[in-house]
């Protein structure tokens, strides 16, 4: 596997403990359809009255997910488990419980709070649906049930699509590719696959460059840059050319959703276009932020602006200035998830230490949150999840993923049956110029350091010529099995093995 130089192939122990917390958080059952209810874990808290769904604890926690195996190539497993989870739970009623349920005007809109009128028409205040409702069965549409078949709810499908193709690029599993079933709710049951949702989409997309309405009647930079990104995923995986819709409407969007200076730093980007009453609401200068994270693979120059005016206004680069706790914590933890991905290790260096001093970073026995200091129960999940983006992730890696995708690990040596979460792996990659295999263990359950345990290694070239080390030195606790695999037994601890094909 060639890298580039200063390109980390091992993952930190916080996300290993990360990774241990939320795969015990997402092999939990729970019941997500109508009638259920999610564990009180799944973030359905953050950042009202837009991404209080538990849908967006689904979403954030995939792209950390998918970076932490884009680490460990070879070994991939894990994540490809815990993100079949998040996609299965993505098909249910409570996944899209805001569609279903939200049926015409919200009918408490003429009591919002204050802290709403930032997000709405000043002359439409009092008679206006706030972002989140999402208004199913309003003109011009009508109702429409089915969240991903409907004109409207692009956010829904749009994220969706990500998830889905996270969870293909990781695992190489065509399940999700198959007819599956949606919602389940009686009449209200709809079937779908995941390059169906990607053409879906993208047929609805092209009939309005303009772009396709989220709640109805918004149009959202912000969930068509992410719809975006599933669509470039999608053309990754399978060579359609689905993002091209992205490509025009981004025209569209620089003429019509955003402005800059000269200089090129922004001075306001639409927090939303509302094209029935022909209104774009403006977010300001900081509205184009939220979006960066969905743009640096697609459109990185002016997603490092969005990124740039941020630092400058929160004094990420500033050793005179604090770096302020916001009350909504997403706007640190994205800068976090930014500046680790733009390379900005000053910006960086002093939000770890912000973390360190303000965020609560915890380890409880093996598995590592952060507490916000929000004094809850459960760890937000959106907010940990987005900072495991920079905790997992580095220079370039979400870049990387859509842009520089590694899809030989499939044919390459992968390493299955770990015994997970007693044991993980730092690093797993393979080195195809040498035909090297480089596995590093974990210990995730201190109480089974030295217990034996097992592992075995796919698509060896030949099985019967092969040399492994273990720490160096000669290991011969290894055998060959039917199928072209070879089986590994060593005990609970940190070992470094070495696997080398040698035919």
């Amino acid at each position: 596997m060639a890298t580039e130089p200063g390109i980390s192939l091992t993952t930190s122990a916080r996300a290993r403990g990360w990774l241990r917390y939320l795969h015990r958080k997402a092999f939990t059952p729970d019941n997500w359809n109508k009638g259920g209810q999610p564990l009180e874990w799944w973030d359905d808290r953050s950042t009202p009255p837009m991404l209080n769904f538990c849908r967006f604890d689904l979403l954030d926690s995939s792209y950390a997910v998918a970076l932490m195996a884009d680490k460990t190539p070879a070994w991939r497993e894990v994540c490809a488990g815990i993100l079949d989870q998040l996609v299965m739970r993505h098909t249910t009623y409570h996944s899209a419980i805001d569609w279903l349920t939200q049926i015409g005007h919200d009918p408490k809109r003429a009591s919002y709070p204050e802290e709403y009128r930032g997000l709405i028409p000043a002359e439409h205040w009092g008679n206006y649906d706030a972002p989140g409702w999402t208004a199913n069965g309003i003109e011009p549409w009508g109702l429409q049930m089915d969240p991903v078949g409907a004109d409207g709810n692009l956010f829904y499908k749009g994220f969706f699509l990500l998830i889905l193709g996270l969870h293909r690029y990781v695992s190489g599993d065509d399940k999700w590719n198959q007819p599956f079933d949606m919602v389940r709710d009686g009449d209200n049951t709809f079937t779908w696959s995941y390059s169906g949702i990607a053409e879906h989409l993208a047929s609805q997309w092209r009939a309005h460059p303009e772009g396709c309405h989220c709640e109805n009647t918004k149009i959202w930079p912000y969930c068509l840059s992410g719809a975006g990104l599933g669509l470039m995923m999608h053309d990754v995986l399978f060579g359609t050319t689905h993002h091209e819709v992205f490509d025009t409407w981004w025209e569209h969007a620089l003429k019509n959703y955003m402005a800059f200076t000269p200089d090129g730093v922004p001075e306001w980007v639409a927090l939303y276009y509302d094209p029935i009453i022909d209104h774009v609401h403006s977010g300001g200068p900081m509205g184009g932020v939220p979006m960066a994270l969905y743009l640096a693979p697609q459109r990185r120059d002016v997603a490092y602006r969005f990124y740039d005016l941020a630092a400058n206004v929160l004094g990420l680069r500033a050793p005179e200035r604090q770096i302020p706790v916001l009350p909504d914590r997403r706007g640190n933890v994205l800068a976090h998830a930014l500046a680790a991905e733009f390379g900005d290790s000053v910006a960086k260096a002093r939000l770890d230490e912000l973390a360190e001093r303000a965020l609560e970073p915890t380890w409880s026995g093996s598995e590592f949150t952060w507490g916000f200091g929000l004094n809850e129960l459960h760890p937000r999940g959106q907010m940990n999840a987005t900072m495991m983006v920079g905790e997992a992730g580095g220079e370039g890696a979400w870049w990387r993923l859509f842009n520089e995708p590694n899809l030989k690990k499939f044919d390459q040596p992968t390493v299955v049956g770990v015994d997970f979460p007693t044991v993980g792996m730092s690093e797993a990659h393979y080195d195809e110029t040498a035909h090297t295999l480089s596995l590093t263990t974990d210990v995730g359950d201190g109480a089974a350091k030295g217990r034996p345990t097992w592992f075995r290694v796919q698509n060896i070239r030949d099985p019967q010529h092969c040399r492994v080390t273990c720490d160096g030195s000669e290991f011969a606790n290894w055998w060959t099995l039917p199928g072209g695999e070879i089986q590994i037994a060593t005990d609970v601890n940190v070992h470094a093995f070495r696997i080398v094909e040698e035919a």
